[in-house]
């Protein structure tokens, strides 16, 4: 099956920015505002640029641009134009032929809605129960799969050519809305397929937003925490920053306080682990450092994730600096006396 879907991009708003904010905020290059101006129009015209090969995939652009013009983007499409490989390929070919389309995937039948798309996790089914989740219908599997991973890997084509068929099999669920526990499906469906065209048929509903509504049904049963905490923005939350405020919005409802940290909100660190399979293992070791030492700074008492990757990178760290690592949801199963799941 062969799609052909392009990205959308205007130049002319790119080159007439005030700022470059999208290269002048990046972490992990050093440019000025005339630096960043000469590279983006290199980009935009299409030669090659340093950019494109120091490039760490942390999503951050797409947030700092504030014309919603896909920075990003533009740049993962270069990398695979040039052939530019962020990773080694048989890192790339591993990653490629894990979310594979196989035809092997279980018969896809309606199910009855509300409905939470986990995508390629089944280890967070058992955290899919309680009164929070009470009534959810369940997807998962390949045949689910965001795929949004390949932008770390230049490898927008995989995306373009998987994403109408994984949309497809959604609908076939009989989905009106879809709650997405995962940021990389709700960024899938409310930046990455829009910005190339790829009509979504349903509404996807982030999972912090479900949770915040939810905890408002049962606010008579919270009892406020009081803890410290630290959040864990992972990358894909660079994509829909406009969701954010719920993180702000549920902390303040089960009573826990969001300590003030260096690497937070616009200038957070993300987990490091996908810059660990790019070939910088010494760079990942000293931004984890640095983050989760940063958390313990701040007086932080748990440390709360979405992104499973992220944990299951992060948590022993965070433990070893006598830190409680958590996913949201299960703190706010705590904040209405039920027992988390922990891993």
């Amino acid at each position: 099956m062969c799609f052909i879907f392009r990205l959308s991009f205007d130049a002319d708003t790119c080159l007439a920015c005030p700022s470059f904010d999208c290269l002048v905020k990046c972490q992990y290059l050093d440019l000025g505002f005339a630096e960043a101006r000469r590279e983006i129009r290199k980009i935009i015209s299409g030669e090659d640029s340093p950019v494109l090969h120091s490039c760490k995939t942390c999503y951050a652009c797409e947030e700092y641009c504030r014309y919603g013009n896909h920075p990003f983007y533009l740049i993962v499409e270069r990398q695979e134009e040039k052939q530019i490989l962020p990773a080694p390929r048989p890192i790339i070919k591993r990653w490629i032929q894990t979310g594979e389309l196989t035809g092997k995937e279980p018969e896809i039948k309606p199910v009855k809605e509300p409905v939470i798309s986990l995508c390629f996790f089944p280890q967070l089914v058992p955290l899919i129960q309680g009164k929070l989740f009470e009534g959810l219908s369940i997807i998962c599997g390949r045949h689910v799969f965001c795929n949004v991973v390949y932008l770390h890997f230049g490898k927008p084509s995989v995306i373009k050519e998987r994403v109408p068929v994984i949309i497809e099999n959604i609908v076939k669920y009989g989905v009106k809305e879809l709650i997405c526990f995962h940021d990389e499906c709700y960024g899938l469906f409310k930046s990455l397929a829009p910005a190339y065209g790829i009509k979504v048929p349903f509404k996807p509903i982030h999972l912090f937003e479900y949770l915040y509504n939810k905890l408002r049904e049962y606010e008579k049963m919270i009892k406020p925490l009081n803890f410290k905490v630290a959040y864990q923005r992972n990358c894909s939350t660079r994509l829909t920053p406009d969701k954010e405020h719920f993180v702000d919005d549920i902390f303040e409802l089960i009573g826990v306080k969001r300590v003030e940290r260096k690497y937070d909100r616009e200038n957070a660190l993300c987990c490091a682990g996908i810059i660990k399979e790019l070939g910088y293992p010494e760079l990942s070791e000293e931004l984890q450092r640095k983050n989760v030492e940063d958390m313990k700074k701040a007086d932080a008492e748990y440390v709360v994730f979405n992104c499973p990757a992220c944990y299951f990178t992060l948590a022993e760290k965070v433990k070893r600096l006598g830190m409680k690592p958590i996913l949201m949801s299960e703190l706010c199963k705590l904040a209405i006396g039920e027992k988390p799941v922990l891993f």
